[in-house]
């Protein structure tokens, strides 16, 4: 019973800090357009974090022209990780990486209870937003009443801004479009990251949302110059881990109306970019890293390494369009 209202007074004095700075703010939203790696994160042959190599690639990463990291994302094999590594892997960034690029960290988790626990975490251990993915364990219950309930909690309850998170490959879940309007107009919520590709669902999205300057990011490289055109503001790609400035490039084309030579760029991103995502995942995201002078080492298991067959095919992805 303690526990209990311990918990309760925990919320309810975040509720209050949050309000009290957003009416510091007068009412902007934090900006949170441009490109974000979903970082990796690398482990040691006994599968430990190894945060040595970890703070390798982030100083690689904090002279590129991202707006910021996403930290414990789909990437970073988050579900693998304990709590505690969680936090201090969002930490470890937030200390290293330069102070005008934002760190965004996911802290979703099934419950509305463990993710409001987890956002006070992250947003201790200095994460600048939170990334909070669909719960889908009982998906079959996951309608917009309930996705509406959760998310409204999770933000009162937040002293950090909020993005929405739907990514359906691995959640089977996609957060509905009825749902995101009426969380827009929450202060606390920002914007949303969409992995799920249907760009006639992101620009109706952009339209009904576009009053509440609410922020669309593109959740995959493969569709980015498509979701700009539509009027997203930005991206979260997995593939800017390896190929980070050229990433970076074609949203800055988007950005200057250069259609043209965007749409050349793209053309030769879509098929590394499936390649480190829906085909073949983390392991080839990690092992085309290693290509690219990025530590990315080895899954933590059940995530096996890459067949030699789905090697072979990995490098010529990369090499057909240029890049190795």
């Amino acid at each position: 019973m303690f526990a209990i209202r311990s918990f309760n007074l925990l919320c309810r004095r975040s509720a209050v800090s949050t309000w009290r700075n957003k009416s510091q703010s007068a009412g902007k939203r934090l900006d949170i357009s441009g490109i974000y790696p979903p970082i990796a994160t690398p482990f040691t042959r006994s599968e430990d974090v190894d945060y040595q190599r970890l703070d390798d690639n982030l100083k690689k990463y904090g002279s590129l022209p991202f707006r910021g990291l996403v930290v414990q994302g789909s990437n970073g094999e988050y579900p693998y990780l304990t709590l505690e590594e969680r936090v201090e892997v969002v930490k470890r960034v937030k200390q290293a990486l330069p102070k005008d690029k934002l760190v965004m960290a996911g802290s979703g988790c099934e419950s509305t209870r463990a993710t409001i626990l987890m956002s006070q975490r992250m947003a201790e251990a200095g994460a600048d937003c939170l990334l909070v993915v669909t719960p889908c364990f009982y998906r079959g219950r996951m309608d917009s009443q309930a996705l509406i309930n959760h998310y409204t909690k999770v933000a009162d309850s937040s002293s950090v801004p909020v993005v929405l998170y739907s990514v359906p490959a691995n959640t089977g879940l996609d957060l509905p479009v009825d749902a995101i309007i009426q969380l827009s107009q929450h202060p606390n919520i920002v914007g949303l990251k969409d992995s799920g590709g249907d760009i006639t669902r992101i620009a109706l999205i952009v339209q009904k949302t576009r009053l509440q300057d609410f922020q669309v990011l593109a959740g995959s490289a493969g569709f980015l110059m498509a979701a700009y055109a539509v009027g997203a503001v930005g991206g979260v790609c997995a593939l800017a881990n390896v190929l980070g400035q050229q990433v970076c490039d074609l949203a800055q084309l988007c950005v200057s109306g250069r259609w043209d030579e965007a749409r050349e760029l793209q053309y030769r991103l879509i098929e590394p970019n499936t390649a480190v995502t829906r085909q073949y995942g983390v392991p080839a995201l990690k092992q085309a890293m290693e290509w690219f002078g990025y530590h990315g080492g080895v899954c933590r298991s059940p995530l096996q390494p890459l067949s030699k067959a789905d090697l072979a095919q990995l490098q010529v992805k990369f090499s057909s369009n240029g890049w190795l």
